[in-house]
């Protein structure tokens, strides 16, 4: 039986499928009206509510666990791309970095339609293009960020987009167990009755 254990707390997966919703949803109303601006609002309070969470919230959730330096980023990749990546708890330095870019990129979404709200550029053309393109170039964003993520779940061997439904992964332990067994069982087996004989 695999032991598991909690890494995505409540809020966290709240944040993550209320956003995805939200965001999703706004492709399906239209521009100007108030379901559509009430609906930005919403997300903008959600990532309000999260940029909170990454510095008080339980351990994976906080920026400090999960927000990668180069060159953590760099010794990723380069593992990754070799095939000797280990698995982690968190989320892993180049799907941080896709989170912060999607992050980034909702903002300026939303960003752009609230300047058309206002006296100065409201009716401007070339903003409302922008927020058009910003907004597909998100959605761009989430179908990698999907395709990864299932990527990760057959290397892995590990359903993630479940993991982010009730919040459970599979211990670290279990991991170094399976790769450590077979490889120190049989020598060990070998040397012990040769120095007996001894």
């Amino acid at each position: 039986m695999n032991a598991t254990v909690k890494v995505w707390d409540p809020l966290v997966r709240l944040f993550h499928w209320s956003l995805a919703g939200l965001f999703l949803a706004n492709f399906f109303t239209e521009e100007g009206e108030l379901v559509h601006r009430g609906f930005g609002y919403a997300i903008l309070g959600l990532i309000a509510v999260r940029l909170v969470w990454g510095f008080i919230g339980t351990h994976h959730a906080r920026f400090s666990n999960w927000v990668p330096g180069p060159d953590r980023l760099r010794h990723y990749l380069r593992d990754r791309l070799a095939g000797r990546s280990r698995r982690q708890l968190g989320h892993n330095p180049a799907a941080a970095v896709m989170i912060l870019t999607l992050l980034g990129g909702v903002l300026l979404v939303a960003f752009t339609g609230w300047l058309q709200t206002t006296d100065r550029f409201f009716g401007d053309s070339w903003l409302e293009g922008l927020h058009e393109a910003l907004a597909y170039g998100v959605l761009g964003l989430v179908v990698v960020h999907v395709l990864a993520a299932v990527g990760e779940s057959l290397h892995y061997g590990e359903n993630l987009i479940a993991a982010m439904v009730h919040g459970r992964k599979r211990a670290l332990g279990q991991d170094a167990a399976a790769s450590k067994k077979a490889p120190r069982l049989a020598p060990s087996q070998v040397s012990r009755p040769a120095t007996r004989q001894e």
